[in-house]
């Protein structure tokens, strides 16, 4: 079995070959990569097997995974596809590797963000958690995507205050929204723009480890 997607695998140093591990699934930003989300998980190497995915379409200087038609709109037969393309790479990562599959964690940025969300309402009872960082859930998910219940699922959502791209007010609705579906929401607000502060790593890295227990 072969995945479509590259990706960058990060094992614990020291792995016991009777045990199965917590997955850790990286999901980046529009013209970045999966080598560049690697910085966001230094303090959660030797608890997880983390896999870092590039996006499958081309956006200089690096990658994405869907293109937009409008502002907070996505291509809508783009984005389907690489909702079902990290559902498979989902599937294929837990027949690979010595995975603990009731503790599967989902972490994007922007991009990233937007898929991880909408992958855990797609998936959801199969996902554990998420941190979900500066993105937004697309209105056609919402209204159209066949959601299933996320009442299981534990979110880290957070959002910069001064961010241009997304503005506050739709991390503001990724919190309500998922608490209205059910889940457990943990919702912070940072004094940044459309970045990850150090403040913000140290946060979801301790609600992260706090969580897989």
């Amino acid at each position: 079995m072969n995945s479509s997607m590259i990706y960058n695998v990060q094992r614990p140093k020291e792995v016991d070959p009777n045990k199965s591990y917590p997955a850790l699934f990286l999901m980046h930003g529009i013209g970045s990569n999966e080598q560049n989300m690697l910085s966001l998980v230094e303090g959660l190497k030797q608890n997880f097997i983390i896999f870092s995915i590039r996006g499958h379409l081309e956006q200089p200087p690096g990658f994405a995974y869907f293109t937009i038609e409008g502002y907070g709109k996505p291509h809508r037969p783009v984005f389907d596809e690489a909702v079902a393309r990290l559902s498979d790479f989902i599937d294929y990562a837990s027949s690979q590797y010595p995975i603990d599959e009731s503790r599967l964690y989902l972490l994007g940025f922007s991009q990233g963000a937007i898929l991880s969300m909408t992958l855990a309402l797609t998936l959801g009872s199969r996902i554990k958690g998420i941190v979900a960082l500066n993105g937004y859930i697309p209105q056609f998910v919402k209204e159209e995507y066949s959601v299933q219940s996320v009442s299981q699922l534990s979110a880290f959502i957070s959002h910069g205050e001064h961010d241009r791209v997304f503005p506050l007010e739709w991390g503001v609705a990724n919190k309500e929204y998922l608490e209205n579906m059910g889940a457990n929401v943990t919702f912070k607000v940072y004094p940044e723009g459309h970045t990850v502060s150090k403040a913000n790593y140290h946060d979801y890295v301790k609600w992260i480890l706090e969580s897989i227990d």
